[in-house]
């Protein structure tokens, strides 16, 4: 048999094994905030050992472990890194939930759970490949390294970044491979970039009844959100391979994310996410504080965009920019025509689904850090269904078509 037909033969064995894997790691909580994954890293790491792979905890912060584990090929060969977060959204109130928002049901074809899809059936799909890949080692070139971190859903500093930036020789790579959820359709080779800024604006205040004795916070803020607005008519330039690219998986996306994804893909999005100003009715606000959220384009800076965001800010003398932002990332982007997007289209087709498209995704995933290091890193995952809402599900046979994608593309890569 070759390589290829024993992965397949393997995942087929194991299939009750691995739905009950990826049931059992979403019933373990691992909302952050608060971000403990203390439980569920000891879940998986308990099984990796089990398996008999190499693998230890590796971390900054005692609550942010970070499972990784890496073997050699039997010749030299390059460097695959496979990545996942064990970190999830919160689940927000149970009663808008039809279940347990961390009950793992497998119940009508779907494991249901908060996290199950981001990023639980991906970071499931790197630690099955991870094993399967083990027992091929001495038929494969090269090494391969799992990363499963903690601490993506709020910027990972702790997590993917902490060990790409203090342990390079270990964990960069010459390739990373992520299964965040992009729809079987897409192979993702960049994504958006996001400024999360500040903006304070403050005025005397008075009474209510004295309109005439200070501006009104709160509608200074109004009209420079309208302003803000502005921004997403910016223009965009991108190097034309990644602009036609983009521009041809215009369908994949709207058909994977909903109609519409296409529209923003390549333009600047704006929203204003917290509003607070105002202590009683019958006072005129002297005070409001604006969180914006802002997505940019690849292609696009920071630099260019904060000189926009200066501009508008500047029509108001009463605004000012706080000089400081959260969990802000430039644009990220590896070639289109990087052999692993082929292997991940080949792969594809070979197990009989259509050939996904390449594009970019909309919201930021932890191949950020593997990119800005010079790393061509790709996502290929499942459907995003109610992400961060209630009712988070994946359907069974979706995750094993992902781990079985993940497991041939990874051998591929390691065979050359």
């Amino acid at each position: 048999m070759t390589i290829q037909q024993r992965i397949l033969a393997w995942i087929e064995e194991d299939r009750d094994e691995l739905i009950k894997f990826l049931s059992a790691f979403v019933a373990i909580p691992s909302p952050n905030p608060p971000g403990d994954t203390r439980l569920a890293a000891d879940f998986l790491l308990a099984q990796l050992r089990a398996k008999g792979v190499p693998v230890e905890i590796r971390s900054a912060k005692e609550h942010l472990p970070n499972v990784v584990g890496s073997f050699n090929g039997g010749r030299k060969g390059r460097h695959l890194v496979l990545n996942g977060h064990i970190d999830v959204f919160p689940a927000g109130q149970a009663e808008t939930w039809s279940r347990d928002p961390w009950s793992g049901a497998i119940e009508d074809g779907k494991v249901h759970g908060r996290g199950v899809a981001d990023m639980k059936c991906g970071t499931s799909a790197s630690i099955w490949t991870y094993i399967y890949l083990h027992r091929l080692r001495e038929e494969l070139g090269g090494r391969l390294t799992l990363t499963c971190v903690s601490d993506e859903e709020t910027g990972g500093t702790w997590g993917a970044k902490w060990l790409v930036e203090n342990f390079p020789e270990e964990f960069r790579g010459d390739c990373m491979l992520n299964g965040e959820p992009s729809v079987p359709t897409m192979v993702r080779f960049g994504e958006k970039g996001t400024l999360r800024i500040v903006i304070e604006i403050d005025t005397p205040g008075a009474h209510a009844a004295y309109t005439h004795a200070s501006p009104n916070a709160i509608r200074i803020a109004s009209d420079l959100i309208r302003d803000l607005y502005e921004l997403e008519g910016l223009p965009v330039v991108q190097e034309d391979s990644v602009r036609k690219a983009i521009e041809a998986g215009f369908g994949a996306i709207d058909d994977g994310i909903g109609a519409g994804a296409s529209t923003i893909l390549n333009k600047v999005t704006v929203s204003v996410g917290v509003i607070q100003g105002g202590v009683k009715i019958n006072m005129l606000p002297g005070h409001c504080r604006l969180e914006v959220d802002i997505r940019l384009p690849v292609g696009m800076t920071h630099a260019f965009l904060l000189a926009e965001v200066e501009r508008v800010v500047a029509r108001y003398k009463q605004a000012r920019l706080s000089p400081v932002w959260t969990h802000s990332c430039e644009p990220t982007v590896s070639s289109p025509d990087h052999e692993m997007v082929g292997i991940l289209k080949k792969a594809v087709r070979d197990l009989g689904w259509k050939e996904p498209a390449s594009s970019v995704s909309l919201g930021a995933t932890d191949c950020k850090h593997w990119r800005q290091n010079g790393v061509p890193s790709y996502v290929y995952g499942c459907r995003p269904t109610n992400m961060a809402k209630p009712d988070e599900w994946v359907g069974v046979e979706e995750f094993l078509h992902v781990v079985r994608t993940h497991a041939l593309a990874a051998a591929a890569y390691l065979s050359v």
